[in-house]
Formats: C-alpha cells, sequence, structure tokens
C-alpha cells in the first residue's frame, strides 16, 4: 500500500491508522497547492480530485476520501474498529460526525476567513466537538481502545490546538493518551509535525 499525504492534513488520520496497525506501507507527500507528490509526478494523475489522502492498494486500486480509507484500514485492522452487530454503523456515523461537523468547520482557517467568521467557527467547532466529549466511552471515544476515529479526531484536535479553539475537557485526557500513542509519534515525526 502507498499514502499519500500533505503533512498535517486530514491524511494524517491514515497515516497513524497504519502505523497502528503495524502493516508494511510506502508512503509520500503532496504538495496540495502545486499537485506535486515528493518524487516529482503529477499528484492529480493519481487522482484527478487533487487532494488527500489517497491510498494505492497493493492491486493499484486506489481509495480516496478520508472517511473510505479509515473505514478500509479499520476493515482490514479490526483492531482499529468496533465489535459487535453495530460496530461499524457507529464507526462511520463517527466518521461522518466528524467529517461533515467538525473537520468542515475549520474552513475558515485555512482559506483566510474574516476574524467574525474564525470566532463564529470556533464556536461552532468546540459545540460540534461537545458532542463527541459527552458521549466518550472509555479511554478514547468510542472505546477503551482507539479507533480510527480517534485518529480522524486526533487532527481535528491538533488543528484546534493550532488555531486556538477550545477542546472540551472530556476530550482532553483522550487527546494526551492519543498523542502519547507510539503510532502517533511515529507519523507526527514523519510528517515533521514534532
Amino acid at each position: 500500500m502507498k499514502l499519500y499525504y500533505s503533512p498535517g492534513a486530514c491524511s494524517l488520520a491514515g497515516h497513524v491508522a497504519l502505523h497502528e496497525a503495524g502493516t508494511p506501507f510506502e508512503t509520500e507527500t503532496v504538495d496540495l497547492s502545486t499537485k506535486i507528490t515528493a518524487s516529482g509526478g503529477d499528484f492529480e494523475a493519481i487522482t484527478t480530485k487533487g487532494y488527500v489522502p489517497a491510498l494505492v492498494l497493493d492491486d493499484g486500486e486506489l481509495l480516496s476520501e478520508n472517511i473510505a480509507v479509515l473505514d478500509f484500514i479499520a476493515s482490514r485492522y479490526p483492531k482499529l474498529g468496533l465489535d459487535g452487530e453495530m460496530g461499524r454503523t457507529r464507526l462511520i456515523e463517527a466518521l461522518a460526525y466528524i467529517s461533515t461537523e467538525v473537520h468542515k468547520s475549520f474552513k475558515p482557517f485555512w482559506r483566510g476567513g474574516s476574524d467574525a467568521e474564525k470566532s463564529a467557527a470556533s464556536a461552532y467547532i468546540t459545540k460540534r466537538m461537545q458532542y463527541l466529549a459527552d458521549r466518550v466511552k472509555g479511554d478514547y471515544l468510542l472505546s477503551d481502545q482507539p479507533t480510527v476515529a480517534d485518529f480522524y479526531l486526533l487532527v481535528t484536535m491538533l488543528w484546534a490546538e493550532r488555531f486556538a479553539v477550545v477542546i472540551p475537557t472530556a476530550l482532553q485526557g483522550v487527546f494526551a493518551r492519543l498523542k502519547a500513542r507510539p503510532a502517533v509519534q511515529v507519523a507526527l515525526k514523519a510528517e515533521g509535525l514534532i
């Protein structure tokens, strides 16, 4: 497998998950402004979407979209998912919420929003994170073991920390536990984030 990522982007979640799974994989960075990969390739020749993550499987098949990539990883490495009849559904529910309600709300911070837009986004993000904080089940978001949803949440909490967005108290312990995990440390170092 080969993961195309941009340092600090949402693709970090898949990067962490693959390390956590302990599976061999390759990585290549992408400059999202030029759409050029670290090896000088045209990223839009890999995916016309032009954004990360992009996961090329061993058979050459391409997966894109963070939820799909993370669902694939959890399906292949069940320790990163949830058990039970509703496990996969609950995991996708959490991934979709993080994607649509938290991730997308950072847009004013990345796209040069006004101070008023950033302030409104900050309050909205904290409120949406509070919804998750109120439902923490164990040491991590959905259980006592981290899932791919935790790794996606980690990315958004790193962004919150960067932009001084308040992270609810009940998520701060989850955030600290995630940052201390060896797989997270490896991915953060690889992406030049620590």
